[in-house]
């Protein structure tokens, strides 16, 4: 079976039409009709390859929308017309104690949809059916590919954390992965605070929920928020004068890595030692976390804020992030 994709031949070049053949079906696969996909920083990541693992030719993508086409003879509980979501991770074992406990995202061995093969900037795209979730009803498809990669990423620590209403709990960044990260803890019951390096962003952070803005390039600003704060999440991939955050948090309190700074995190010991505050991170969420995050944004009307492109504008779309300018995830459509 052909395949048509757009893929980059080198780093940082340009996607070009392109085909590959997918092979035969395996019994515990699925094979969905690509309707729509989100284009999240990993892919531009990846293209780049940053992490120093990408194969060429690259397809990009791994927030995909679409229609099952086919199943394979053990798929259980889907079938052939189902509206699914992909996102980063498209198989584990299903045997080690991490994917028997329910971490399926912790697998050693997970495949993941695109390192070392092809995601979902094409036609159609291939996944272990586990790791395809089905749409609820009430969920704009278009604005829901985001969610299985930017969306799980910020909601998985809530869960994975513990979060209560009555936390204050903070969200360093309001992009991609931010402003998801805002809908989410407003609608959980939280004092949200954003810490932004971009004050024209206040008017709309305090429209998704924010009870307070602080403009992060203002040390001083951020001063004047010691030891207010339960959790914060850091959704940005640059270095930041961690201590500062550390500052903010009240005894107890935990800094919530998910954004991919390449650059170590530089850690005061006495940061953490005299208010008993710790760091942490993690990786997209398990099947489960995915189903209920969908559950949740179904109940809470939440959806991405999204721009649109159609895939034979890949590279364009590309580009507008990259610029730093998308409002605030980016959708190819067919």
């Amino acid at each position: 079976m052909k395949v048509k994709a757009y893929a980059a031949h080198n780093a940082k070049s340009e996607l070009v039409p392109f085909e590959y053949e997918a092979g035969l079906l395996s019994s515990d696969e699925v094979d969905i009709k690509v309707e729509s996909c989100g284009i999240c920083h990993s892919d531009l990541s990846m293209l780049d390859n940053d992490w120093g693992m990408t194969q060429y030719p690259f397809v990009p993508g791994h927030e995909v929308i679409g229609t099952i086409l086919e199943i394979g003879n053990n798929v259980q509980d889907l079938k052939v017309g189902d509206k699914v979501g992909l996102g980063w991770m498209s198989g584990s074992c299903m045997s080690c104690d991490s994917c028997m406990s329910g971490d399926h995202n912790l697998c050693n061995k997970a495949e993941q949809t695109i390192v070392g093969r092809h995601g979902g900037f094409a036609d159609r795209v291939r996944s272990r059916a586990e790791w395809l979730v089905k749409i609820p009803e009430g969920l704009n498809p278009n604005a829901t590919g985001p969610l299985f990669c930017g969306g799980i990423t910020v909601f998985a620590p809530i869960l994975q954390n513990n979060i209560k209403p009555i936390d204050r709990v903070g969200v360093i960044g309001m992009g991609g992965l931010g402003h998801l990260a805002i809908l989410f803890l407003k609608a959980w019951g939280c004092e949200v605070t954003v810490f932004s390096s971009s004050p024209e962003k206040e008017i709309e952070a305090k429209k998704l929920g924010a009870h307070r803005f602080v403009n992060s390039t203002d040390p001083n600003a951020l001063q004047k928020h010691s030891s207010s704060l339960d959790f914060i999440i850091s959704t940005v991939n640059v270095s930041l004068d961690w201590s500062l955050y550390l500052s903010c948090l009240k005894p107890k309190g935990k800094l919530h890595v998910v954004g991919a700074v390449l650059t170590p995190l530089s850690i005061p010991a006495f940061s953490l030692i005299s208010g008993s505050k710790s760091v942490s991170g993690s990786p997209v969420g398990s099947p489960y976390m995915i189903r209920k995050m969908l559950e949740f944004c179904a109940r809470h009307k939440i959806e991405a804020i999204t721009e649109e492109y159609k895939f034979s504008e890949v590279n364009k779309a590309l580009e507008r992030l990259r610029s730093g300018k998308a409002r605030y995830r980016i959708v190819l459509t067919h």
